[in-house]
């Protein structure tokens, strides 16, 4: 997996292909897709917002295969995520985590590249280039491989059982202080 690179990614000209790789590691429908490439849309033109990618090169100067993603950008209070984790996180009392913070959008990874570090890079290398203090997302709530990454990163829940709008499946609210500590 050498020939795997980590860098920056045009996240409206690739929407496509990272939400096949989303699709992949997430099990999303062809609908679901469709909705989230809107979204992906809308989040290309915020001001702030990076994006990353994993590129699999199979011979130099090609184009490569997104094997994974991820993007981010400043929180904002006003934006809809925001507005569905505030009363969780006011609950905890945790919503100054709202303010000064970077938002990890979404970091996926093809599951057959999955496992080998990439998810870590990324997060990494998307969270290193921000001046914000601090960072939030929101993962399932359930001991996945995920979540595992996110606590060596430092990160530890600040609501849990969070519920978003059109999904079953409770979420997890996490928080991490900028920039990551040292990798042991």
């Amino acid at each position: 997996m050498d020939d795997v690179t980590i860098e920056p990614f045009d996240l409206a000209g690739r929407a496509t292909e990272a939400l096949a790789v989303q699709a992949a590691a997430f099990g999303l429908s062809g609908e679901e897709v469709a909705v989230r490439l809107q979204i992906v849309g809308r989040h290309a033109l915020v001001p702030g917002v990076r994006a990353f990618g994993a590129v699999a090169r199979s011979r130099p100067r090609s184009a490569g295969q997104l094997v994974g993603f991820a993007y981010g950008m400043p929180n904002d209070r006003a934006h809809w995520w925001s507005s569905v984790i505030e009363p969780y996180l006011e609950a905890n009392g945790h919503g100054l985590w709202l303010d000064q913070s970077f938002a990890v959008t979404e970091l996926h990874v093809h599951p057959d590249y999955q496992g080998l570090g990439f998810g870590r890079r990324l997060i990494s290398t998307l969270c290193a280039g921000t001046s914000l203090p601090r960072s939030i997302l929101s993962a399932v709530d359930h001991d996945t491989p995920a979540r595992t990454l996110y606590r060596s990163l430092g990160y530890q829940d600040l609501a849990r059982r969070v519920m978003f709008p059109n999904t079953p499946v409770p979420y997890a609210v996490m928080g991490a202080p900028l920039p990551f500590p040292p990798r042991p």
